[in-house]
């Protein structure tokens, strides 16, 4: 597939079948996200796969899309690990890159996935309830299953409003 034609026909997907991608898929996904750039190589990304029920719906309760994350068959918790930080600027840019090639991996293998980032608002809360290592901030959370509903048509602004030209 041409890699313009997968980011125009990409969507989020927000319903799932309950079916658990294979583990290799998990495994690609996470191998295209681990590729994306970063600055001097520093790869400052970690993930966090959550298929247990009782965890992914203690999750869910700190964003109001809650109910996404308790659909999907698996989430992957994106966090930056900031004892591995260099630019916080840059590698903010690496992490967005890092999810974008997941969602773009996914959407090849037939999945559908969706970037959630309002649980930014709880991220303390989040570490906590993971239990996990204060250098590890909370970046995202990627839902990940197999589509179950009816994927829409999608636009976007004009190419030419978002050219800004010299004076």
């Amino acid at each position: 597939m041409d890699t313009l034609d997968a980011i125009r026909q990409r969507r989020s997907v927000r319903q799932y079948k309950k079916k658990l991608p294979s583990e290799n898929d998990i495994k690609t996904i996470l191998e295209a996200a681990r590729w994306a750039p970063s600055g001097l190589n520093n790869q400052p990304w970690r993930f966090l796969i959550i298929k247990d029920k009782v965890k992914k719906d203690g999750l869910a309760k700190f964003t109001k899309y809650g109910e996404i994350i308790k659909d999907a068959p698996l989430t992957i918790v994106v966090f930056i690990d900031n004892a591995d930080s260099y630019n916080r600027e840059k590698d903010l840019m690496a992490i967005g890159a890092c999810i974008q090639n997941m969602m773009l991996e996914a959407y090849s293998k037939g999945l559908g996935a969706c970037w959630l980032g309002e649980i930014l608002n709880r991220k303390k809360e989040v570490i906590e309830y993971l239990d996990l290592n204060e250098d590890l901030e909370l970046m995202a959370v990627v839902t990940l299953g197999y589509g179950d509903e009816e994927i829409t048509k999608s636009c976007r602004k004009p190419l030419k409003n978002l050219i800004l030209n010299l004076k």
